[in-house]
């Protein structure tokens, strides 16, 4: 047996210690969950319904994590991965797992998020699938560290580690352009290796003028029949294929029986939701703390002739503290697409204050989002809708879309 690290834990199992047990459940990290006696343990790569082997190398508090030896009863769902570093690069989690099975899973962990973190027991519709499964992604940031030695991986984190780069010469999830124009991007960078002074990130971001790699550029991309100008290395949505089925769902959740005649974009970025909505409401207001994507907002509502849509650049909390919102509240509907970290709690307060018809509610973290929820309910909103979009297809990521309406 390996010798243990000097702050490994050695209860309730030694170090690299082999135990055999069953798999129940995924966590929302993509790990395999189960269990020796009442004890949980966190299986990598286990997926529910296996019989495995597997080797402890943590103890916390009130679980263990393991990785995989060896599965003894394979999961029907398991499948063989679509990329032949999968496991060793971090950056995808279900590869193994069937897509069917994947969309059934990410549907099941908003439900749970929602139970555990917001109190919240509401059925969750089923997850709405990418067209793409592979070849999706229109934005790649393969990182890279200062060269030691001959050694200079270009790629992403490996699995299980905070810092250590797998090399990434290819990535089947990034779009065909991309993967095209990763080999000159990759051999353009070692030709410079030797006067790297630090490490970095690469972009490479595929939109209508084919893959750009500066980040400062302005591109476009079309949506649904309007078109976005962006920076980009800045946020824009990096699954277009299922784009304009998100897009369009949300305007409808929006617009809902037709009672909301005015739209608020908070966390509006480019425009994209106000946009697109503008049609079907008398007018609509985006707002955004970046005064360049604010820029770009404005030029995408010029250049696609919307006439009645407004942008401001400040804070989301903003527009309802200092009344920049002159809409009739009960005549307004409001989307939410807030960063990773959730709504700020002054501007749930003060977005409760304004109380808006309705609320749609975008996230690419559940977990946040349900503790947001849970604040929203308890201030007289009613939730009326759950449904997950995979927007990440092979990754444990998950879009969710929750609509509320004011029950007061």
């Amino acid at each position: 047996m390996d010798p243990a690290p000097k702050n490994f834990n050695p209860t309730p199992f030694k170090y690299h210690e082999e135990l055999e047990l069953d798999i129940r459940d995924l966590n929302n990290l993509g790990v395999g969950v189960g269990r020796i006696g009442n004890w949980v343990v966190m299986v990598q790569m286990a997926l529910p319904g296996e019989r495995v082997s597997a080797r402890i190398y943590k103890n916390h508090k009130n679980f263990s994590e393991a990785d995989l030896v060896e599965v003894i009863k394979p999961s029907p769902d398991r499948i063989k991965p679509g990329c032949p570093i999968f496991g060793e690069c971090g950056g995808c989690q279900y590869q193994h797992l069937k897509y069917s099975a994947q969309l059934e899973w990410k549907r099941k962990q908003v439900g749970d998020l929602m139970r555990r973190i917001g109190k919240i027991a509401f059925p969750v519709e089923p997850t709405h699938a990418s067209t793409l499964q592979y070849g999706y992604r229109s934005k790649l940031t393969p990182h890279y560290e200062k060269p030691r030695g001959e050694s200079m991986p270009i790629g992403f984190i490996k699995r299980g580690r905070r810092n250590a780069l797998v090399d990434v010469p290819q990535c089947p999830i990034a779009s065909e352009s991309i993967n095209r124009a990763l080999p000159l991007e990759r051999e353009k960078l070692l030709a410079r290796a030797r006067d790297l002074r630090r490490g970095g990130t690469l972009l490479l971001r595929d939109s209508d003028g084919g893959v750009c790699s500066n980040n400062k550029a302005i591109i476009s991309q079309h949506i649904g029949g309007i078109c976005y100008k962006f920076c980009a290395g800045e946020f824009f949505q990096n699954n277009p294929g299922i784009l304009p089925e998100l897009i369009s769902y949300v305007i409808g959740e929006a617009s809902g029986s037709g009672a909301a005649r005015y739209l608020v974009d908070a966390y509006c970025g480019v425009g994209v939701f106000a946009i697109a909505a503008a049609s079907r409401f008398e007018r609509a207001m985006g707002v955004e703390i970046s005064p360049k994507a604010v820029e770009c907002a404005r030029e995408n509502a010029i250049k696609n002739n919307i006439k009645n849509c407004e942008f401001i650049s400040g804070s989301a909390e903003a527009i309802f503290k200092d009344a920049s919102v002159k809409f009739e509240c009960g005549k307004t509907a409001v989307v939410i697409d807030p960063p990773r970290a959730g709504c700020d709690c002054a501007f749930i307060e003060q977005l409760c204050d304004f109380s808006p018809k309705r609320l749609v509610y975008v996230s690419c973290a559940p977990d946040t989002q349900a503790r947001d929820i849970a604040l929203l309910i308890k201030r007289g909103y009613t939730l009326k809708k759950l449904q997950p979009f995979d927007l990440f297809p092979q990754t444990r990521h998950i879009e969710n879309v929750a609509t509320l309406e004011n029950s007061l």
